[in-house]
């Protein structure tokens, strides 16, 4: 059963019953299929009354989520960049018009100053784009690796939650799939992260596809929405 309750333009539910909020678009509910948010939100122990930074959002389809499922005690950091905004802004645009999540707040910055306040989130989510830190082009900003983990490690609180979503690469290819796949290595990913100040915690593999031989890009239409991809939590040391 939906447990849920109304202010303002906004209906929230528990944490897990988020995915089946009456108020998502026919859109999301068939992305559900390839991301299992239900399963993901579990993973990352979403609660109501957190505040939650959402990384990369795009076009919004976590910072939904997370909305109702943190409640209206909560507060949701949709962050996104000018990139990401020249392609996915009107699908946000649409997605928070007239204030329909009063719980979020749209964020258009670069990655390198992000703007946060120091012990002020519970948990930060990175859903496909971790390795987008390690990616190169020339529309595409130059991240500092170092000062982008010191931001947000300063932004958590004690014990803060970072949960990390990427398509896995073959073995022993570090980060160099990133640049033409879109992809990198689990092993390199968790090991990075962990060099960065966070304790490994947990895993799922609830988005994972042994039929995924991991060598092409995520764009490929063979593979689109069905790669191998994996969860990671970690907490802030």
């Amino acid at each position: 059963m939906l447990v849920a309750f109304t202010t303002n333009n906004i209906l929230f539910a528990a944490p897990f019953d988020a995915v089946n909020n009456p108020a998502r678009s026919s859109a999301d509910r068939e992305r559900d299929k390839a991301s299992k948010p239900n399963a993901v939100l579990n993973l990352a122990g979403i609660q109501p009354g957190m505040t939650v930074l959402d990384l990369f959002a795009g076009g919004g389809y976590y910072s939904e989520l997370l909305s109702y499922a943190v409640g209206p005690e909560g507060r949701v950091i949709s962050q996104t960049n000018a990139v990401y905004e020249s392609s996915t802004g009107e699908e946000a645009a649409r997605r928070f018009k007239d204030n329909r999540l009063s719980n979020v707040s749209r964020v258009v910055s670069e990655i390198n100053n992000l703007g946060l306040e120091d012990s002020s989130l519970d948990m930060v989510l990175l859903v496909l784009v971790y390795h987008d830190i390690y990616f190169t082009a020339d529309y595409w900003p130059q991240v500092d690796r170092d000062n982008f983990f010191r931001q947000i490690r300063k932004s958590l609180k004690p014990g803060g939650v970072l949960v990390v979503i990427d398509h896995s690469a073959l073995e022993n290819t570090g980060s160099s799939a990133a640049q033409d796949l879109h992809r990198i290595d689990e092993a390199f990913a968790k090991q990075d992260i962990e060099s960065a100040g966070f304790a490994f915690d947990a895993a799922s593999d609830v988005l994972r596809n042994s039929n995924d031989a991991r060598t092409l890009s995520v764009f490929d239409e063979a593979i689109r929405r069905k790669t191998d991809r994996f969860v990671y939590r970690f907490i802030k040391k």
